[in-house]
Order: C-alpha cells, then structure tokens, then sequence
C-alpha cells in the first residue's frame, strides 16, 4: 500500500487503519490530528478508518492549549483586564514563538515578557525524527493559552483547513486568522479574510483577525463576527513602528471588540505608542526575537505595553502652540 504521509511517499506491505498507521510510525494518536485526502478523521473514528492505496495523509503536531474557558484565579473586577471571547488575561502583551535560536530561548523570552497568550503555527509532524524537541516540552500549555494562526496561508481555504485541523489537534476555538496577499510585502488579503471570517464564525471558531488599517474593512469584520480584530502597525517584521496612527485611532474609537496592532512593532517605544492610542493589546515576535538580548527586550516590551496603558488611561496633556510655565507667577521677586 502506498501513502503519501505529509508530503512524503511511504510503502507499507498490507492495508491497514488509521489507529494503526500512527502504532507504526510510534505517534500518540492523542497528540496529532489526521486528515485523510482533506477530510479530517475524528479521533474516535482512527480504529474505524481504514487507509487504501493512494490516500494522502496529513498528520499534525497536537501542542496543548491551556484552560483558555475559565477565569484566571484570582482575577477580580477591579483590575484592568484584557478580555477577549469572554476570556480574562492580566497580560496586554501578546507573543511570537518563531525565530528564536531554540526552544530554551523561546521560553525564556516568553516568561520575561509576562505574556500570557502565545501564538503557535500548525506544522506537519516530522515522521522521520521524532525525536526533535517540541515546543510544548518548553511553553507549558498549562500555563500558557496557545493561540494557533494560519501564518503562511494565501487563500481563506488554506487558512481554514489549518484551523479546522488545529481545533481537532488541541480543542481549540480562539485562533488568529491570517491571510496574506503576497510575500514581499506580506499585507493580508482583506477579501480572503473576510470570506474566512464568515466561514470560521459559522463553524464555532472565535475569531481574532489580522488585518489592513482600514477602519471600514476593521468594521466589516467585526460585522462578520470576529472578536478581536489586529490592525497592521507595519508590514509583518518590518520594525517600523506604527505608521498610521490617525486610522488606528479611529479604528479603536469605532471598534465594540478588542483592537491589538499586531506586526510592525520594532522596539519598546513603538508598543508604548500604539498603546497610548487606546489599543487594548500589542502582538509581536520578531521584534523580540531578532534583538541582540531577546530577553531583555521581552522584558522592555512588557514594561512599554503597561506604561502606555497606564498613560492612556492617565489621558495626556493637551498640546499647546506656546509654552505654558509649570511654576505659579505670582508672588516673583
């Protein structure tokens, strides 16, 4: 029998089921997710699924998800909260896992920047070494709320797919939508995204999208039901701050679900910036991870994201065209 496993051709001697395929090749079937020639396999139906010559196989890494449903203990009304879905987190400061030299860095970071959510690509499980470390070995899904995205994906068919495969991997219903429209300048595809939107509200799926600055596209997709939506600062790794503050304002200002600028953020002071402009979160990962100290920067970003909350709730000076002397007049010498 002939499969095509993830890419790659594999000879077997007999037929044989799902349940199985993953005994040979020593994958827990409680870790992985399995699509058989683009539908997904429940879980419960591995014994039951008999392969035949020919299928392909995709085969995903399951990589945990954290309690995302209940409230974090001690988390009370009185306490400025991020909430996204229902779901409460101390933390403003969104992650990246990618990029780092290894997973021991990666951990590292993550703990120093406070982050309470992180986001996770869905990969192909290697069936060649599976001895290569994982990363939830590092970023405990215990403590952590993964978020998987669908970086990498062109069309809302392809992102669609891979969260359909991520929710059967780890139970996952909060995901970060990401459809991009090319690879030079890596800005999503506002139509595909709208289209996987709609689609994904459908199937339960609570949405957190990556998009444009645009407030009437930003609009339409809270219309289409996502409840987050992450407005470009700059093109994805890009470090170039934010460059449209005007319509990240009014993105905000119009906006009834949690906006984060998510790509773009280079350092502490670009995070500070779009926070003091009432963003209610930042994501970022390269802006960590390609820094001399990773995790010393992880550390400075947490410190910008809460400064330029407190300042955002603190409300600014007004500006003025003239200076204005801090020190009382009356009573000079």
């Amino acid at each position: 029998m002939r499969l095509l496993i993830n890419g790659e051709e594999k000879l077997f001697a007999a037929s044989m089921s799902a349940a199985e395929l993953l005994a040979v090749l020593e994958l827990d079937s409680r870790k992985v997710a399995l699509e058989r020639n683009f539908e997904i396999v429940p879980r419960s139906a591995y014994g039951q699924t008999m392969l035949a010559d020919g299928d392909r196989l995709e085969i995903v890494h399951f990589i945990g998800g954290g309690n995302a449903e209940a409230p974090r203990p001690g988390l009370g009304e009185a306490e400025d909260l991020l909430v996204v879905a229902g779901r409460q987190f101390r933390s403003r400061l969104l992650v990246g896992t990618g990029k780092y030299k290894d997973f021991e860095e990666t951990r590292r970071a993550i703990e120093a920047s406070g982050a309470e959510i992180v986001t996770v690509a869905v990969r192909r499980v290697n069936i060649t070494d599976r001895n290569q470390p994982m990363l939830v070995d590092y970023v405990d899904p215990k403590k952590y709320t993964y978020l998987p995205n669908t970086a990498g994906c062109y069309s809302a068919q392809e992102a669609i797919r891979t969260l359909r495969l991520a929710r059967e991997a780890g139970g996952w219903n909060l995901v970060k939508l990401e459809v991009l429209g090319d690879q030079k300048t890596l800005f999503p595809n506002m139509l595909e995204t709208l289209e996987a939107t709609r689609q994904l509200v459908k199937e339960g799926f609570e949405v957190m999208a990556y998009c444009t600055d645009d407030p009437i596209l930003c609009k339409r997709l809270e219309e289409e039901g996502a409840v987050a939506i992450m407005p470009l600062g700059a093109p994805i790794g890009s470090g170039l701050g934010v460059q449209n503050p005007v319509n990240i304002r009014i993105i905000v200002e119009q906006s009834k679900v949690p906006v984060l600028v998510d790509a773009g953020v280079g350092t502490a002071s670009d995070a500070a910036i779009a926070m003091e402009l009432g963003c209610d979160g930042v994501l970022m990962n390269t802006a960590i991870a390609e820094a001399r100290e990773p995790v010393t920067m992880a550390r400075a970003m947490r410190l910008a994201v809460e400064s330029g909350r407190l300042a955002y709730l603190a409300g600014r000076m007004k500006r003025k065209l003239y200076a204005d002397p801090s020190s009382p007049l009356a009573g000079l010498i």
